[in-house]
Parts: C-alpha cells; sequence; structure tokens
C-alpha cells in the first residue's frame, strides 16, 4: 500500500502532465527547478546557482525551440550549470546542433547530451515517465537516510537520470532506491561528489555579523 506522500506527489506529476498536454505549446520541455522558499535553504546548490540553472533552462529552451522544436521533443535539465539533454530527435545531426546552441548559453560549464535519434515518444511514453518520475521522488521523501530535495529526477523513455551534488553513499543508496520503483529500466548518474566533510560544513548557517555598537 502507497504512502499518502507516495500517492500525492505521483497524482500531483500525473496531473501536470494531463495538463501540459491539453496546451498549445512546443514540443519542449524545460526541467524547471524550484527557486524560493524552503528549497532553496535545503538545496546544495548556491541561491545563484540556483538562479543559474533557470536562466539556463529558459534561454536555452527558447533556442533549442526556435532551431528544432518544430521537429523534435527536446527537454532541457540545468543541475549546477551542468545541463542534461534529453528527448528524441530525427538525426544526429540535430543532436549535435542541440549541444552546439545550448553550450554556447551563458553560465553553461558541461552537457551531458543523452539525445535519442528516433521519433518523438508518445503522450502515454510522457505520462508513463513522469509517473516514474513522481514515484521516485516519493521514494526519496520516505526515505529517512536521504534528503529528497538534494537530487533532481528525470526520466526518459523509462531511463531515469539522477542529478545533484552528493556523497558516494548517498549516490549508492538513491541509485539503489530508483531502480527498485517499478518502470525503471535504466539508472543514469550525473552527480557532482561531495565528501561528508563538505556535506556538514553546507549544513552550518553562515555566521552573523556582529551588528552590537559600543556605549560611547
Amino acid at each position: 500500500m502507497k504512502s499518502n506522500t507516495q500517492f500525492w506527489l505521483v497524482s500531483s506529476l500525473a496531473v501536470a502532465s494531463l495538463c501540459s498536454s491539453l496546451t498549445a505549446c512546443a514540443p519542449l520541455l524545460v526541467g524547471g527547478a524550484m527557486v524560493g522558499g524552503s528549497m532553496m535553504a535545503v538545496d546544495r546548490r548556491t541561491s545563484g546557482a540556483q538562479v543559474e540553472d533557470e536562466g539556463i533552462e529558459l534561454r536555452g529552451a527558447i533556442r533549442l525551440n526556435d532551431a528544432l522544436g518544430a521537429r523534435s521533443h527536446l527537454n532541457i535539465t540545468s543541475y549546477n550549470r551542468q545541463v542534461l539533454l534529453t528527448g528524441e530527435v530525427p538525426n544526429d545531426k540535430d543532436r549535435q546542433l542541440a549541444e552546439q546552441i545550448v553550450g554556447k548559453v551563458e553560465n553553461v560549464r558541461g552537457i551531458v547530451n543523452e539525445l535519442a535519434v528516433s521519433g518523438n515518444s508518445s503522450l502515454t511514453q510522457r505520462s508513463s515517465d513522469t509517473i516514474i518520475t513522481g514515484r521516485i521522488k516519493a521514494a526519496f521523501v520516505d526515505a529517512k537516510d536521504l534528503s529528497a530535495n538534494t537530487f533532481k529526477v528525470v526520466t526518459e523513455r523509462g531511463t531515469t537520470y539522477l542529478m545533484g551534488r552528493v556523497t558516494q553513499a548517498e549516490a549508492t543508496r538513491a541509485t539503489e532506491i530508483a531502480r527498485s520503483v517499478s518502470g525503471v529500466q535504466k539508472v543514469v548518474r550525473i552527480f557532482e561528489y561531495l565528501s561528508d566533510d563538505e556535506v556538514r560544513n553546507l549544513l552550518v548557517p553562515p555566521a552573523k555579523p556582529d551588528t552590537a555598537t559600543r556605549a560611547p
């Protein structure tokens, strides 16, 4: 029996997928990390990096759509300025062109090109991928030994991509969880590895400046 957390996350993502399918938009999707509020407080990226990732995704999406949107299904996801490209393009020339376009976007420091040369995936496949992503996120939330907001999860044609700034132990644990989720055919890790000390340092809040004034 699924937990309430799993039910809520999977249902929400499924509804979001259905809503997006009913709008008249180009077949280009943006990874889009939520910026602001509590998400920024627990994210291991700096607030500046989170804003940069949003900008990379938006600028990259616009440029890709202008060049390839009419004939391709493209997803762009940025985490700490590392960009993941997923989806489908009709030929290898377009695959290389997409990477070149994104490589010229300001602040991009690396690209993982996972675009497939094939026909565009069906709405059924994309909905299934969305549900799989929701199940994995819910499983991360339920896991007591992981911080769910440390990870970004993308699923394309049954292959799940995991991104984040994590320790080796966290990477192994997250991979085990993702592989156990129904529908996952393969897990690809795109992690930036941190030591335990680096993670602990990220959790320490910066010291507040001494604003007390001395009496004359």
